[in-house]
C-alpha cells in the first residue's frame, strides 16, 4: 500500500500516466508488461476494461510494491470503493463529484476527476481533488489551454488528458502540466492488434523522454 503523499510525488516526478483502455483483461496485462518493460512506474487501468478489477489485483499483487496502479474511467463512488479494494491505489474519472471525491479521501487515496472550465476545475479542487484531470484538453486548446488556465489557478495540478501525444506532450509540460494521461498515443490500437507490443514500449521510453528533456529546463 502506498502513502498518499509518496503516490502524489511519484506522479508528479514521473509525469506520465499510461492509459490502458483495450478490450479484453488478457490483453490488458500485455499492454501493462510492455508499459512495464519501456520503464514506467505508473500505470492506469480504465473501468471499460473488461474484468477490469482482476487486472487491477492481478497488477498489484505482481508489481505493486514498486508500481502505482490505478483506475481510470471511475464514474460512482461505488465504482470507487470497488476498484480500491481490488489494490487501486489513484482514482481517474472523465467528470467530477463531490461523492466520488469523498470516497476517495475515505481510503486516503489520490483522486484525478475531469473538469473543463477553470469554473469546474476550482469546483473539484475545493472538494478535495488531488489533480484535476482536464479532458479533453487537445480539443480545448492543449498548452495553451493549461497555461490559460494556470495564470489564475496556480495552486491546482493539472493533468491534462486526451490530445496528448509526442508532439503536443513537451508544450503541456512546459505550459505547466502536473502530469500528462496518455492513452492510445501509447497504446497504440494497430501494434497491440498486430500484436507488436515492442511498439507501446518503445512508445513509453519516448514520453520519459520526453519528460526528462522538459522537466529538466
Amino acid at each position: 500500500m502506498w502513502d498518499k503523499q509518496d503516490a502524489m510525488k511519484l506522479v508528479r516526478d514521473t509525469a506520465l500516466i499510461p492509459i490502458i483502455r483495450v478490450e479484453s483483461a488478457d490483453i490488458a496485462m500485455k499492454v501493462a508488461d510492455a508499459f512495464l518493460n519501456g520503464g514506467v512506474n505508473i500505470i492506469e487501468v480504465t473501468f471499460s476494461v473488461p474484468g477490469a478489477t482482476d487486472v487491477v489485483q492481478k497488477l498489484t499483487e505482481k508489481v505493486g510494491d514498486k508500481v502505482l496502479v490505478g483506475t481510470g474511467t471511475v464514474l460512482d463512488p461505488e465504482t470507487a470503493r470497488r476498484a480500491i479494494l481490488a489494490g487501486s491505489e489513484f482514482i481517474v474519472a472523465p467528470s467530477y463529484s463531490k461523492d466520488l471525491i469523498e470516497m476517495a479521501r475515505r481510503y486516503s487515496k489520490p483522486c484525478f476527476p475531469g473538469a473543463m472550465t477553470p469554473t469546474e476545475i476550482l469546483q473539484a479542487y475545493t472538494w478535495g481533488a488531488d489533480a484535476v484531470k482536464v479532458f479533453p484538453c487537445g480539443e480545448l486548446g492543449g498548452a495553451a489551454y493549461i497555461k490559460a488556465v494556470r495564470a489564475p489557478l496556480p495552486h491546482i495540478p493539472l493533468i491534462p488528458t486526451g490530445g496528448v501525444d509526442l508532439q503536443t506532450a513537451g508544450p503541456m509540460l512546459e505550459a505547466g502540466a502536473f502530469a500528462l494521461g496518455v492513452g492510445s498515443a501509447i497504446a497504440d490500437a494497430k501494434a497491440i492488434k498486430d500484436g507488436r507490443y515492442e511498439v507501446i514500449t518503445e512508445n513509453v521510453r519516448k514520453f520519459l523522454e520526453i519528460v526528462r528533456k522538459y522537466r529538466k529546463k
